[in-house]
């Protein structure tokens, strides 16, 4: 495993480093927004974020810079960043890293962001569960706006910024942006059709960027260092680093922060320490519980955007899902699936509906009582899902079921023959009526 630099983990790694407004401005922080307020024109900020290639951490990839610039130049009303904090992916774990133990990098990255955007105020959409990252922002900003590094008239510049921290009430379909925008507007968090896209009416109706952790957490270190530092890390297309949540039968589950292009061999044998009790590797989720399955045979791929999405999954937010030998697919399928159905906002039919009869299949398929047709039937309903809805969901909900027939066919021919899962003889789950 060669050398790499530490970007987002680099304080952490220091010994006695405790996310305070005192140890992040030691090792510099803030250094970035004192500059970039003196020295820089907002044109100026998102043209660097830009040249650096800085995509999305959240799951879609989608450039930072570029999403910045879509906010029109010449509007006169507010604008609004939101910071996608409602981290509720299984398997997915950075972002309440980066919030509980160096909150004031996020902070500054957003900062600069609203810089760039015009904005003076900013949301924190935190996951409702995280009740300790929420107190530990708002102590942050509490700090910081005693300090003067936030909050009105920043370092003598005359730009003034607030930053709420708004709790959400654990819904995962508030992760897709615009539900978050209308959770945050006191309204049921369920998609909104798009077009109109958030950069021209996003919350109250006003221009907004919406970024994750991540990615925000990013921008102090394309400033201090350049676009052209960041640029040089990673691959062509998938710049700088990426945190890397590993799960599942590993000797060493984690956060592992490495360089774009890294292998999934290396993030498994290397990094995570291999699988448990040495046993074989059967299937791994690349990019979070809506990414599709890669088999053993393909962790030699990079894990980059493009790498992932070449071979039929996804980068997504790069929780990766490790199951040995022992795993039976079919209840993995049936384990996500449950997920899903109970996720669903319920705001599209072949989602709602859809989820329903996938997991009833699922789950007879499980217990002994699948039919012949099931495949052929479980195929069609996702064919009626994917590309039928208002948001991703229904894509992301079919992409490890599709995979998993595609992958592991003649284990779910097994169960159907044998009308028994040969790796859980035991298990009686509870069927769907």
């Amino acid at each position: 495993m060669a050398d790499y630099e530490l970007i987002l983990f680099k304080n952490m790694a220091k010994t006695g480093y405790d996310g305070s407004l005192k140890a992040y401005q030691q090792e510099g922080g803030y250094a970035a927004l004192k500059r970039v307020l003196s020295d820089f024109s907002p044109a100026d900020v998102i043209d660097e974020v830009k040249k650096s290639g800085l995509r999305g951490r959240g799951g879609a990839g989608f450039p930072a810079g570029l999403k910045w610039s879509f906010i029109p130049k010449d509007y006169k009303g507010p604008r609004y960043l939101c910071c996608n904090a409602d981290e509720s992916e299984p398997g997915t774990y950075k972002d309440r890293q980066l919030m509980e133990r160096d909150p004031h990098q996020m902070l500054e990255g957003m900062a600069i962001c609203c810089y760039a955007i015009g904005a003076q105020k900013a949301y924190i959409y935190i996951r409702g569960e995280f009740d300790l990252g929420a107190e530990i922002l708002n102590d942050a900003i509490d700090e910081a706006c005693t300090a003067k590094v936030l909050g009105k008239d920043i370092f003598g510049s005359g730009f003034n910024l607030e930053i709420v921290v708004h709790r959400g009430a654990g819904a995962y379909i508030c992760g897709e942006e615009t539900a978050l925008l209308e959770s945050i507007e006191g309204k049921r968090g369920k998609p909104r059709i798009k077009p109109p896209f958030p950069a021209i009416h996003g919350l109250y109706q006003e221009p907004t960027v919406i970024n994750n952790v991540e990615t925000l957490a990013n921008i102090p270190h394309i400033i201090n260092k350049g676009a052209s530092w960041f640029a040089g890390i990673g691959t062509e297309k998938s710049t700088g680093t990426k945190i890397y949540s590993v799960s599942g039968h590993v000797k060493r589950p984690g956060n592992f922060e490495a360089p774009m292009g890294v292998t999934l061999r290396e993030i498994i044998y290397d990094f995570a320490g291999g699988i448990k009790g040495d046993k074989q590797l059967k299937a791994v989720i690349p990019g979070g519980a809506s990414a599709p399955f890669m088999t053993p045979e393909q962790i030699d791929t990079p894990m980059d955007f493009d790498s992932i999405k070449a071979i039929g999954s996804m980068l997504g937010s790069a929780a990766i899902t490790v199951m040995d030998e022992t795993t039976c697919i079919v209840w993995a399928a049936m384990n996500l699936m449950e997920f899903f159905h109970h996720e669903s906002c319920g705001q599209c039919t072949p989602c709602r509906e859809g989820s329903a009869w996938i997991l009833q299949i699922l789950r007879r398929i499980e217990n002994g009582l699948g039919e012949e047709t099931d495949l052929a039937l479980l195929e069609e309903l996702c064919g009626r899902i994917g590309g039928n809805t208002v948001c991703a969901f229904g894509d992301a909900e079919i992409g490890p079921i599709l995979s998993t027939i595609k992958h592991f066919r003649a284990e779910y021919e097994n169960h159907i023959r044998e009308k028994c899962c040969p790796l859980r003889p035991k298990a009686r789950l509870a069927m769907a009526h």
